[in-house]
């Protein structure tokens, strides 16, 4: 995470001016940026947050945009839990309990639509947040509200992270760019802001997915039914997966490094979603093609472990007979 600017920034299209040259017109960007950003809610999901990771969250947004919503997932200690009880605008939701991510997400949007909140900015615990993403994705929505096909999500472009694997999100085809927008056929919802109309007509995030491939079934879901999804290049965020890289040795080909039990649930979902009418059919083959290579790699670097391998192929079978829920190994 990197601290926000005490003066944020607007985006270049014109709309705002942000002063930032002293204390009365950092104030008044703060106004101005609160007004741009009142009909925004910002959702966090926190599961085991360190306290400083929760003080970026606290400092960029509390007090400036009227609704903030954290998820208790999960190891949200008493002292962060104060913390957050203190902050002006920040409301704590959940039980505190490992419900998924995808529970979590639509407790969020349910919590955000509540409120009165036309737009909800996602986000976890290892995002970027600030106002001038906020600003940014908010400045790119409004131009694509004007699209014959009406965007559900918008989200930033990812700076990649030293060591760590950056999310890529494949072109949409047959729909044309915008100056600074790409049309997408899915993106992380960390970091992402969505339509809370559209959220509501595409249908809730699943949560017997728990935690992996959420987003994409989601995005492919509103593209099936005449929404879209979009990625704003003037409008960067570092994202990464995992917490480092495993590299075949032969081929390029990359995969995140994650729990066993993170590993399996992808695999389950990744194979589950073959079965849904909404994945188009050539991301189905690309998905084929490239699982086994992505088990082979984690099977590797596991020191070909047979129990590993076992584990990995029985997630692929639950996948195929379409059993989900919460995986095994779970905090």
């Amino acid at each position: 995470m990197t601290e926000p600017s005490e003066t944020p920034t607007a985006p270049d299209d014109g709309e705002m001016a942000m002063p930032s040259s002293n204390g009365s017109d950092a104030r008044a960007a703060a106004r101005i940026a609160s007004a741009v950003l009142a009909d925004v809610a910002i959702g966090v999901t926190l599961f085991h947050p360190k306290p400083d990771h929760v003080a970026v969250l606290v400092a960029a947004f509390a007090g400036s945009v009227r609704h903030v919503f954290a998820y208790d997932n999960g190891g949200v200690s008493a002292e962060i839990r104060s913390v957050l009880d203190r902050s002006a605008g920040v409301r704590v939701i959940g039980q505190g309990d490992n419900v998924g991510v995808g529970a979590a997400l639509n407790g969020l949007a349910e919590a955000a639509s509540a409120s009165g909140a036309r737009y909800l900015m996602l986000l976890d615990q290892d995002g970027e947040p600030s106002l001038e993403l906020a600003l940014g994705l908010k400045a790119a929505m409004a131009r694509l509200s004007l699209m014959l096909v009406p965007p559900a999500m918008v989200g930033p472009i990812q700076r990649p992270v030293a060591g760590r694997k950056t999310p890529l999100y494949p072109p949409r085809r047959n729909v044309a760019a915008l100056k600074g927008l790409d049309p997408v056929e899915f993106m992380a919802t960390s970091g992402s802001l969505l339509d809370l109309a559209a959220f509501h007509s595409v249908g809730p995030f699943r949560a017997d997915y728990f935690i992996d491939a959420i987003d994409l079934e989601w995005c492919f879901r509103a593209w099936s039914v005449g929404l879209s999804c979009w990625v704003d290049r003037e409008t960067p965020m570092a994202q990464c997966v995992g917490s480092g890289v495993i590299r075949a040795r032969w081929l390029p080909v990359t995969i995140a490094r994650q729990p066993l039990f993170r590993m399996e649930t992808y695999i389950r979902n990744t194979v589950y979603g073959w079965r849904l009418a909404h994945v188009p059919r050539r991301w189905k083959l690309i998905q084929m093609a490239y699982l086994p290579l992505q088990i082979a790699l984690y099977w590797a670097e596991s020191g070909y472990r047979a129990a590993v391998l076992g584990r990995l192929l029985h997630a692929a079978v639950n996948g195929l007979r379409g059993r989900l829920g919460r995986p095994a190994g779970a905090a």
